[in-house]
């Protein structure tokens, strides 16, 4: 009788260390994953704050062009207003769409392409969106430890109890991506 109470104290024991062990495990990767996304979140800010001088920058050239220059602001400002990662995921993609319509457009422009503001404007705004495809890589890469971790036998059932959710993966939709950006005077 003694040996049975021992054998069953010491399984539960192995369980409830096995459980805190889950749960800080769960939790180590969760706030991983928010401080991948903080800090490609600060890449994308600065990125919404060189924005305004870039737009400001091709207006002098490109005036008659408000259409796809308002379509950059709006999509940048969308984007400053995301209220969770899912949404600031969604919007960072419309925002790509936006500048690389602007993009194109600047090729249209000689005496733009010219411009010393615009060429120091476009190359901080080629390293911050190098730090950006960084911060991705690592957001993606830490997000799909902690899915993985939720979706595997038994996390899975310690997640559910717990409230742990999947994350969304920052994925630049595929189109857009492949598609040839179209610009039309």
């Amino acid at each position: 009788m003694k040996i049975a109470v021992i054998v069953i104290l010491a399984i539960v024991v192995v369980l409830v260390i096995w459980l805190i062990s889950s749960y800080n495990g769960f939790i180590k990767m969760r706030n991983k994953t928010e401080e991948a996304f903080s800090a490609m979140d600060v890449s994308l800010k600065k990125r919404y704050d060189l924005i305004p001088n870039y737009v400001e920058t091709v207006k002098g050239y490109a005036s008659h062009e408000r259409e796809t220059l308002q379509a950059v602001i709006q999509a940048r400002n969308q984007a400053m207003n995301s209220k969770s990662p899912a949404e600031a995921i969604q919007n960072d993609n419309v925002l790509n769409n936006t500048l690389k319509s602007m993009f194109a457009l600047t090729e249209n422009y000689p005496d733009l392409k010219a411009d010393a503001n615009f060429l120091r404007l476009q190359e901080q705004l080629s390293r911050i969106e190098e730090e950006i495809a960084g911060s991705r890589r690592y957001y993606n890469g830490v997000v799909n430890k902690f899915n993985t971790k939720i979706e595997m036998f038994p996390g899975n059932l310690l997640a559910g109890i717990f409230g742990f959710q999947r994350k969304p993966l920052y994925e630049v939709e595929a189109q857009v991506e492949r598609d040839n950006v179209k610009v039309s005077f």
